[in-house]
């Protein structure tokens, strides 16, 4: 009986829309840089182009993947959950 509950439970969540961002990677800098910054500056962020992207629901870090192009887009191939055992 317990668990027919936590069905339904979950059901009435499971369409509720989340923020879900892909974070490529950041950087600090002074506030004289960021006001120098005009079209076609480039920001050189701390993350190497190989390192994993973070997937986060929320503002909360959920996965790691890849960048990848899907069609004319920019998505994420996921390659680890946070939190799961690698094998």
């Amino acid at each position: 009986m317990a668990n027919l509950m936590d069905e339904k439970s979950l059901e009435i969540v499971l369409d509720v829309k989340v923020k879900v961002t892909v974070q490529l990677g950041s950087v600090n800098l002074p506030m004289r840089e960021v006001l120098e910054l005009a079209t076609g500056s480039i920001v050189q962020l701390t993350q190497h182009a190989s390192d994993p992207v973070g997937l986060f629901v929320n503002d909360k870090l959920v996965a790691y993947g890849e960048v990848v192009v899907v069609e004319d887009n920019f998505g994420i191939k996921i390659t680890e959950i946070v939190g799961s055992a690698k094998s």
